[in-house]
């Protein structure tokens, strides 16, 4: 079996703007992060209920990013996503929005009008996903993942929505500038499945609902799982409840990460480059 490197309780809950209430599982300025790339950071937010609201929509206004990924999958409620490349659209329960900000973009996330007006139980998961030096100044770009465009591969007992990667020649619904696999994986109650992810990939995994054994050790919801970089079998027992999770990992980047805010670079000037752009208004405007 894959190593289990270390096993991590969820921080505290905070809120980003007054539309999301998360969990930040990991970030790229903490110790997590050694183990984590190519990813950056993990929000969880946690199943909230809102009550109906007619008045300004609840989430976060118009701020940049710079180079890196977002990627927003929604497990309950509506989020409406618009950028200053001209993407946008509202992702609904099993969508994913994967927004490249490269040399920069502007964006805003916000509750759409419909979730706002009827109330209701908003969860979703982000990852910020880095971009290798060679791509971090790319055209920003959005790419709309509807559920229904997404494949789901059955593994053992698991239904297994494939958002990027490849499970079993079954490749996902998301272009990718380095090797990644983000899956968010469905196990009933007493349900078992085998996962073998590449050896030279960082592997995590986070369950979001139900306990799950993972190679013998108890997993509960909100915890991440970090393996080491090494072959072997990932093995899931669901217990007494259906389990959700999600399971993700790639080769890691093995290149500088400086961050500041939004912006991840490669070094503190070229942060500061950003900072110039952003505030010059080279990244643009949301219409």
């Amino acid at each position: 079996m894959r190593t289990i490197r270390q096993i991590y309780q969820a921080p505290p809950k905070h809120w980003v703007g007054d539309g999301f209430h998360v969990s930040p599982l990991f970030s790229h300025m903490d110790e997590v992060s050694k183990h984590t790339s190519p990813f950056l950071m993990l929000d969880y937010g946690v199943p909230t209920e809102f009550a109906p609201n007619f008045g300004a929509p609840r989430g976060v206004g118009s701020h940049p990013h710079a180079g890196f990924e977002t990627v927003t999958v929604a497990l309950q409620g509506e989020v409406a996503h618009r950028d200053s490349s001209g993407g946008g659209g509202i992702i609904r329960e099993g969508d994913v929005q994967w927004m490249t900000a490269g040399r920069g973009i502007v964006h805003e996330e916000f509750h759409s009008k419909e979730f706002s007006e009827r109330g209701g139980v908003l969860e979703e998961l982000q990852f910020w996903v880095n971009l290798p030096r060679e791509f971090k100044e790319v055209a920003p770009e959005y790419q709309a993942l509807p559920k229904e465009n997404i494949p789901v591969v059955q593994q053992g007992d698991a239904k297994v929505n494939v958002i990027a990667g490849e499970v079993n020649g079954t490749q996902g619904a998301a272009r990718t500038f380095s090797e990644i696999n983000l899956w968010t994986v469905d196990l009933p109650a007493q349900g078992h499945a085998e996962f073998y992810l590449p050896a030279n990939h960082n592997v995590m995994l986070v369950s979001l609902r139900g306990n799950v054994s993972v190679n013998g050790r108890m997993v509960k919801p909100t915890e991440l799982v970090t393996f080491e970089i090494e072959s072997g079998k990932i093995d899931l027992q669901a217990q007494d409840e259906d389990v959700k999770l999600a399971l993700f990992g790639g080769v890691p980047i093995d290149e500088p990460v400086v961050g500041y805010g939004p912006f991840v670079m490669n070094t503190r000037e070229e942060i500061l480059e950003k900072i110039r752009a952003f505030k010059a208004g080279e990244f643009g405007l949301i219409d």
